[in-house]
């Protein structure tokens, strides 16, 4: 027996299903009800379908609603989620991109994703395809964690062509939409789908796209929202590099490597990075190139970063990307007030 606490919980899903809110895509059930709208109905539909799918409600109050996401103007009241969404979650970073992506695309958004997801960064990508299934794919190689928020009801899987990446990704992360079970994929969803994303992310990073592309929309939200945006650079002679291209005019970081990317994040964000399992710790092999050389600046007595940047001779950008680096993966630590020494010592 349902209780009356337990089916006011679906009022907001039930209001988003009401005909004429094509916003939210009623359900065809509930839009055949026409006039006379069923709300303890629609309800019960939505539950039976959540129930189907392992899928659950999580409302606006609930804790488990992700921090990132309550934290913008006007969040969307209730998301589905077949999954889970972890508190670990909060240091996410969104990687998306053309449908019809290039090799180059593909193969950037995978690696990408692979190396931010191997020093804990959740992924976020909106379950297209092209570079956001090559985005869940790296993440999920690199054994970390992604999350699909759909532009359809969590038991409409779009494209159907990843009905096979849909196992995976609930066991690493999740699947959510903030659309009523059973909502089709309309072209109308994907905006507000985009919004979410940025939402959820500390920063969207846009590998390839279109002057006309929907991660552009998913990058100008981000920058609405104060989230920072990431570009990768492209082809100057093709159509899916005019995007990118521009968002790097505009001001967007251009991104070459995780390092560009995560050296842009708050210092309270670079401390929950996590050193890959299968990379060597500082003191099982010696570094070489511009890294050694930075790694040899430090020492057991700390050392300011804008010292470390000069005595390094470095460029600015390239000896805090580097910095980074060495920090994540166990060579050096960073103390209080921007000090740095090597890993192990105090």
């Amino acid at each position: 027996m349902v209780t009356t606490e337990e089916r006011d919980r679906w009022i907001p899903v039930a209001n988003a299903l009401r005909p004429g809110n094509s916003r939210h895509g009623a359900a065809p059930e509930a839009q055949a009800r026409g006039r006379g709208f069923d709300r303890d109905g629609a309800v019960t539909e939505q539950q039976t379908r959540a129930q189907r799918v392992g899928a659950r409600l999580v409302l606006l109050g609930d804790p488990e609603y992700p921090a990132q996401l309550k934290a913008i103007p006007s969040p969307p009241p209730f998301l589905f989620v077949r999954g889970e969404i972890l508190a670990e979650d909060a240091l996410a970073l969104a990687v998306v991109g053309a449908r019809r992506a290039t090799p180059y695309g593909l193969q950037v958004s995978e690696q990408l994703a692979a190396d931010l997801a191997t020093r804990g960064v959740t992924v976020i990508s909106g379950f297209a395809r092209g570079v956001d299934t090559a985005a869940h794919r790296g993440a999920l190689g690199g054994g970390g964690r992604t999350i699909a928020v759909l532009g359809s009801g969590v038991d409409v899987i779009y494209p159907p062509e990843n009905r096979r990446l849909v196992a995976r990704v609930i066991e690493h992360g999740a699947l959510i939409s903030q659309l009523p079970m059973g909502a089709p994929p309309l072209a109308e969803h994907f905006p507000i789908r985009n919004r979410t994303i940025a939402g959820l992310a500390l920063g969207t990073v846009v590998v390839e796209a279109g002057e006309q592309s929907g991660a552009l929309i998913t990058a100008g939200h981000a920058g609405e929202l104060g989230r920072e945006v990431f570009a990768v650079p492209g082809n100057i002679t093709s159509e899916l590099s005019r995007g990118t291209n521009r968002l790097i005019q505009d001001g967007a970081k251009l991104v070459q490597n995780w390092e560009d990317v995560v050296v842009e994040l708050p210092e309270v964000w670079r401390r929950g990075l996590t050193a890959p399992p299968q990379e060597p710790r500082a003191a099982e092999l010696p570094l070489e190139g511009d890294a050694g050389r930075l790694f040899a600046l430090v020492s057991e007595r700390p050392l300011h970063v804008a010292d470390l940047i000069e005595r390094s001779g470095m460029p600015s950008g390239r000896a805090a990307a580097l910095l980074v680096t060495l920090e994540v993966d166990g060579w050096i630590r960073q103390l209080p007030g921007k000090l740095y020494v090597r890993a192990g010592r105090s």
